[in-house]
């Protein structure tokens, strides 16, 4: 099969064997997957991983592991069925004991977890992928493969809101006008939240506008005092992907407040931690959230993501679909094994 792998923080299209199927795993033929701020960061030397890049997906499974009854059961229910995965691949399918976190139920957060193109797992740029069976979601007929590979995502934008719930009405600031800021603004009003989305380019926030979400420049200085900005929010969330983007939402989160981060990036950012003492602020990292409710929104179409999609390359093409996905004003960059 064909592959894009990391290579000395480049992009390189390697041919290699199928990947072996455990039993209680599948093998996924990838339709689609989408390029994010993550995959750009491990090029730039996040995590430091070595393999194949990519975790958001939509695929086909092609053959279950296993042997005897119990293939013969999975292959029933999921062979040639769309789907997509969750990234984290925990003790249970690693054949390790239980972590305390697995104990716990913070599967998320296992100890031992790989995670699919970040950490010690080969991901969805290439034609085929392994994940557990116990990872997969089944993705109904009526949502289409450029509506599917943003299920992670998604799921991710609607995590926030099982960490903090926000109350019908409630102001909230999104910062960052990119992929994820976008779907977090669109999950967050589909909640009833009053939204506004900063961000640094007019014709990206002009997707999210007349959605239920105003929009605001995010300028320099954004949310010191003095700045011109719709007052401060009692929540706010930092979508910006950048070492900037922390401070701003500070700025901007009001005393009694909560800042959820959602930025992961290469480097380190600096940050006055003041204003979060004085102000008694409430600060939430954010990860991965639940694909159940991610293929609700997309069923229902209450949020549509395929406005947020600038182009789709052929997975051979993977290294010029990298370059498009870090220019400017470019949003989400697919790539389509198939072609």
């Amino acid at each position: 099969m064909l592959a894009a792998r990391v290579g000395k923080q480049r992009v390189l299209l390697v041919e290699r064997p199928l990947p072996r199927v455990p039993e209680g795993w599948a093998l996924i033929r990838v339709r689609l997957a989408g390029i994010c701020n993550t995959d750009l960061e491990i090029l730039r030397g996040y995590h430091n991983f070595h393999g194949t890049l990519g975790h958001e997906f939509v695929g086909q499974v092609a053959e279950c592991g296993g042997t005897g009854a119990v293939r013969n059961r999975a292959e029933r229910r999921w062979l040639g069925r769309r789907v997509a995965g969750e990234i984290n691949i925990t003790c249970r399918w690693l054949g390790k004991p239980h972590c305390g976190f697995c104990r716990r139920g913070m599967t998320t957060h296992c100890s031992r977890r790989r995670v699919l193109g970040i950490l010690g797992h080969d991901g969805a740029f290439a034609e085929y992928l392994t994940l557990p069976i116990g990872n997969l979601h089944i993705v109904p007929d009526g949502i289409p493969d450029e509506c599917a590979v943003f299920t992670e995502p998604l799921a991710a934008a609607c995590r926030i809101l099982e960490q903090v719930p926000a109350a019908r009405n409630t102001p909230v600031a999104v910062l960052g006008d990119g992929k994820l800021g976008q779907l977090i603004a669109r999950v967050l009003a589909a909640s009833g939240a009053r939204v506004t989305l900063f961000g640094r380019h007019r014709e990206k926030l002009q997707l999210a506008a007349g959605r239920g979400v105003s929009t605001s420049l995010l300028r320099p200085g954004t949310g010191r005092p003095g700045s011109r900005v719709p007052g401060r929010f009692p929540m706010v969330v930092d979508a910006t992907g950048s070492p900037q983007g922390i401070q701003q939402a500070v700025w901007l989160t009001e005393p009694g407040g909560t800042l959820v981060v959602k930025s992961t990036f290469h480097g380190a950012a600096r940050l006055e931690t003041w204003p979060i003492v004085v102000d008694e602020m409430t600060l939430v990292g954010s990860r991965c959230g639940p694909f159940e409710r991610a293929l609700e929104l997309l069923g229902s179409r209450r949020v549509d993501p395929r406005p947020l999609i600038s182009r789709v390359y052929s997975l051979r093409a993977a290294a010029a679909a990298i370059r498009a996905a870090r220019s400017p004003g470019v949003l989400k960059i697919l790539l389509d094994p198939r072609g």
